[in-house]
């Protein structure tokens, strides 16, 4: 795993915004940032389940979350526009956002991908990406040090044969990462990019139906390097693709 080490309360007065954070990784991210002291924006298209990761976190004694139930497959410019504006509204400053929810599409040969999947993972794993981040800059801009984080793939540097749109859009992400990190290089806000590794989640489990689940890293154990993405510890790295495992 990546090796940093967590300090009790590092995350303590930030306010941090969380994608896809109902299930999974985005979850996990999410408990552990309250429990280390940041209000976490959750923000997510199930509202039972942005609930539930609410609940935990309110019993854990952490600060009280917002929750903002959006699709990002159908959601538009305004709607992100709007919701940046009501984070700059209520809580003045963004220090973190970590840019999590992704769709997988199919398994296909390329010449066989539907438009439509192409379409939809497009649409929710590069267009909301950009439209969220265009959105939340200029918040984060008010933080004294604000970390953005987008999440990669294995195949978001190395194309694999039959991952098609999701690969490609691995690329994009990576791509833009790497244009907004450059283009804030002298700023207060610095951008990275995840790649979580292979971690027992719902969409790993669709992609490998026959894997071992108990070989893989849960997404408790890989939070180190989401951890220190957000930190005051990694002001200065920038620009960078990191891996969690």
């Amino acid at each position: 795993m990546f090796d940093y080490q967590i300090k009790d309360n590092c995350l303590s007065n930030k306010n941090i915004l969380i994608t896809g954070a109902g299930d999974g990784i985005g979850r996990q991210a999410a408990l552990t940032y309250a429990k280390l002291g940041a209000t976490v924006i959750l923000l997510g298209k199930t509202v039972k389940k942005l609930e539930a990761v609410y609940d935990e976190i309110m019993a854990l004694g952490a600060p009280e979350p917002a929750i903002i139930p959006l699709d990002l497959k159908g959601a538009t410019k305004q709607n992100y526009v709007d919701m940046a504006a009501t984070i700059a509204e209520q809580v003045g400053q963004l220090d973190g956002a970590l840019l999590n929810a992704s769709m997988l599409g199919e398994l296909n040969p390329f010449t066989q991908i539907h438009e439509q999947i192409w379409q939809d993972v497009m649409q929710v794993n590069v267009t909301s990406q950009f439209l969220l981040a265009q959105a939340l800059i200029p918040t984060m801009l008010n933080a004294k040090n604000a970390s953005l984080v987008f999440t990669s793939s294995g195949v978001g540097n190395k194309g694999r044969a039959f991952w098609g749109a999701y690969s490609i859009s691995k690329f994009a992400t990576e791509g833009m990462m790497q244009v907004i990190a450059d283009e804030y290089d002298s700023s207060t806000l610095r951008c990275n990019a995840i790649n979580p590794g292979a971690t027992e989640t719902k969409m790993r489990a669709s992609a490998y139906p026959a894997e071992d689940k108990s070989k893989l890293a849960s997404p408790e154990d890989i939070m180190p390097l989401y951890v220190y993405l957000m930190s005051d510890d990694s002001i200065g790295e920038t620009g960078k693709t990191l891996k969690a495992q």
